[in-house]
């Protein structure tokens, strides 16, 4: 199993970084409109805003390459519609779940999608070696001290967010099996444009239209949310994963947790307790860990080499 390129790790790294910066945004947002209303209208401008990045990065490709998208555009639009549906559902369960469990749960049950991930894929023959499984289970250990402060029984909320935790994880592994083979910027506008479809029925269903006013009062979380969380990250998340173990992704990824809390304690002055430090610890070790080195293949290289 190759180490995660630089270039990759940065990009991951960077999505859960504004992932976890966006939680205030997100927050705000639904103070004057639904859960659903929000999750349609940061698709919708996520999706938006990645069209003119789209038609500005046709313009400097190949003739060759722009050729070889067209033949493969039914594959594009395949994995666009998969990685909405596991994006919408998952968003979805997850705002709704936050309704009947505490922040912290929620939190935590969500980033479980390190667990699995690997386990699902198991089923698409991707290895998992038992330093990998030692990383992961380092990091819920970590994400347990740093999310949870109450005892961990299920209620309905949490049962919510681990059906979320389980669709990010499918969006994952969706992700793994069609951005080799797809643009990745175009795959993210079109799975947004899919999300926030799936999220307007929802509206529709149980929240009903909101109204325009309320809409306008939350322009600025929406736009951070939409554009930001949303069309950046989830694009960075895209290009990042791109090549990459789908289990080493998610451990960078799940630093979300760490970054949110980081950025409650120096921007907000939010204390933070000697068990919510040891956990963000245990978490980057876990990242670092995962990424040193196999001893036994750096020696078969090497005698392949000589």
């Amino acid at each position: 199993m190759k180490n995660l390129p630089p270039k990759n790790l940065g990009l991951l790294f960077l999505t859960a970084f504004i992932w976890g910066t966006a939680f205030v945004a997100q927050a705000v947002g639904m103070d004057h409109i639904g859960p659903f209303a929000f999750n349609a209208a940061r698709s919708f401008v996520g999706g938006v805003a990645l069209i003119p990045v789209v038609l500005l990065f046709n313009r400097f490709k190949s003739q060759e390459r722009l050729q070889k998208e067209r033949a493969n555009r039914r594959i594009l639009i395949i994995g666009g519609i998969c990685c909405g549906i596991a994006l919408g559902v998952a968003s979805m369960l997850q705002q709704v779940g936050i309704k009947y469990t505490t922040v912290g749960k929620a939190g935590f049950v969500t980033a479980l999608y390190i667990v699995i991930v690997p386990i699902l894929g198991l089923f698409f023959r991707k290895k998992v070696g038992p330093k990998l499984w030692v990383s992961v289970i380092i990091a819920i250990v970590g994400l347990y001290l740093l999310c949870m402060t109450e005892s961990l029984s299920l209620q309905k909320g949490d049962f919510l967010v681990l059906l979320c935790a389980f669709c990010f994880s499918v969006h994952i592994m969706v992700i793994d099996h069609f951005s080799p083979k797809v643009d990745g910027v175009q795959m993210s506008c079109i799975q947004f444009f899919v999300a926030g479809i799936l999220s307007s029925v929802g509206m529709l269903a149980v929240e009903g239209a909101p109204e325009p006013h309320a809409v306008l009062i939350s322009w600025m979380p929406i736009l951070y949310a939409g554009v930001l969380s949303s069309g950046v990250a989830y694009t960075l998340q895209i290009i990042g994963q791109k090549g990459v173990n789908p289990t080493i992704a998610s451990l960078v990824m799940s630093l979300e947790s760490v970054i949110s809390v980081l950025a409650g304690w120096i921007i907000l002055g939010q204390s933070m307790s000697s068990r919510e430090i040891f956990g963000c610890v245990l978490m980057f070790a876990a990242i670092v860990l995962a990424q040193l080195p196999d001893r036994v293949k750096e020696t078969e290289e090497k005698e392949l080499k000589t």
